[in-house]
């Protein structure tokens, strides 16, 4: 098995679900995650991902994927019927995020987010000195096929979670392999947010 901690949101996320829980993650790709999680914390996990291909390989490792679109896989469920739901490296692929994220909170107890900070010194830099839409080695493409369609940063996902009334349980920022516990807007290149909907007062 691919080690899942080759990617550092997805050591970040491991971490975060809890054993013997209800798992779905959305955009999945070859199911690496869910394996790790089913291996490791013996959840009982599903997947969407939208490439065929990328299916046939996770369906290969042993988890439970069918091929799908994430933004309207969410309406497929009931209210409340996963612990967690997880989209990482993804949101801002999404024409809809905010339609996505509600679901995912309506579908999930937690919902599990991790994102690229656009925010970050690099991309700031790279638009003030060559006067066009960033390149960086973290986003190398050039703006008319970057699978970016929304440029988020930390302090945008954290605008949004307060205006949702969401409550952030945790918040964990890292650049490389190291966690960044400083000024994350301007020096994390990932961050991931553990969020789960306040409950409604009758």
């Amino acid at each position: 098995m691919r080690n899942v901690y080759e990617r550092r949101d997805f050591e970040i996320i491991g971490e975060l679900v809890e054993p013997g829980t209800r798992v779905l993650d959305l955009g999945c790709g070859e199911g690496e995650l869910l394996e790790w999680l089913k291996e490791k914390k013996q959840v009982d996990g599903r997947g969407v991902e939208l490439s065929g291909q990328r299916v046939q390989k996770a369906i290969a490792r042993g988890v439970s994927v069918y091929q799908g679109n994430l933004e309207s896989a969410v309406n497929e469920y009931p209210d409340q019927v996963f612990d967690y739901v997880i989209l990482s490296q993804t949101l801002q692929e999404t024409r809809d995020p905010l339609k996505v994220l509600r679901g995912m909170l309506r579908v999930g107890k937690r919902a599990i987010v991790a994102f690229p900070n656009f925010g970050h010194y690099s991309v700031r830099w790279s638009t003030m000195w060559t006067g066009r839409a960033p390149r960086t080695e973290r986003f190398p493409h050039e703006w008319y096929d970057s699978p970016n369609i929304h440029f988020l940063s930390v302090l945008d996902f954290e605008s949004l979670a307060t205006k949702e009334g969401w409550r952030v349980e945790k918040r964990i920022f890292v650049a490389g392999q190291k966690q960044v516990t400083a000024f994350p807007n301007l020096f994390a290149e990932v961050a991931v947010f553990l969020v789960s909907a306040r409950p409604t007062t009758k």
